[in-house]
């Protein structure tokens, strides 16, 4: 039987204290590291869309498959997740075990319907800003994302610009909008939250 199938016939569902206490390391279901076989993920978090394809059949698009399987194996309560290219972490909560997609729904919400505050944006410089704007209408009318002035799940003030605009997050990557698969890196966590931990997990974005 596939370790990651979804059942109920696994190990229990760890909490953040039963892995420091285990000291475990986890393995991401195969989907997440863009080495499963049958399906290749692909996440964009400008639309906050999750589906991808075969990749012996490329040219036909898929719903996401095994989305009801866990993450990771031991099963955890909380996972987070960190990129290199964004100054945000994706907390994502399940008593009953993260799955596939929980992560995909938890992950393309952060991006594509949180918005950058005034002061995160003021941490680029100029030309970066401009380029942040410009990638945030363009999602605006190419996925109908509210990138740019509408949508919902705005938190601090409107990002500089005028009118009003708001700027999804998935624009701070400008054209790098597509998961690229997850890895484990002890010592970017520590740079950008202050600690390590084996549920943590660093986001690998492409254009």
């Amino acid at each position: 039987m596939d370790k990651f199938a979804s059942g109920p016939n696994y190990g229990p569902v760890l909490t953040t204290t039963d892995l420091y206490l285990l000291g475990c390391e986890l393995a991401l279901h195969p989907i997440l590291t863009h080495s499963f076989g049958g399906f290749h993920l692909i996440l964009n978090l400008a639309s906050g869309h999750a589906g991808g394809y075969n990749p012996a059949n490329k040219d036909q698009d898929l719903e996401l498959a095994h989305g009801n399987e866990p993450a990771t194996i031991p099963r955890v309560q909380e996972l987070h997740i960190i990129c290199r290219l964004a100054p945000w972490h994706t907390h994502i909560k399940n008593p009953t075990g993260v799955t596939v997609a929980d992560f995909c729904t938890a992950v393309g919400k952060q991006y594509s319907e949180s918005f950058i505050t005034d002061a995160e944006l003021e941490t680029l410089p100029s030309r970066t800003r401009d380029q942040v704007r410009r990638a945030a209408q363009n999602a605006q009318q190419i996925y109908g994302a509210p990138g740019w002035g509408g949508g919902m799940g705005y938190y601090g003030s409107p990002s500089p610009g005028g009118n009003g605009q708001r700027l999804s997050r998935s624009a701070w990557l400008r054209d790098r909008i597509f998961f690229d698969g997850l890895e484990q890196d002890h010592e970017f966590s520590i740079k950008h939250l202050g600690f390590k931990a084996s549920n943590i997990f660093c986001m690998q974005v492409t254009s």
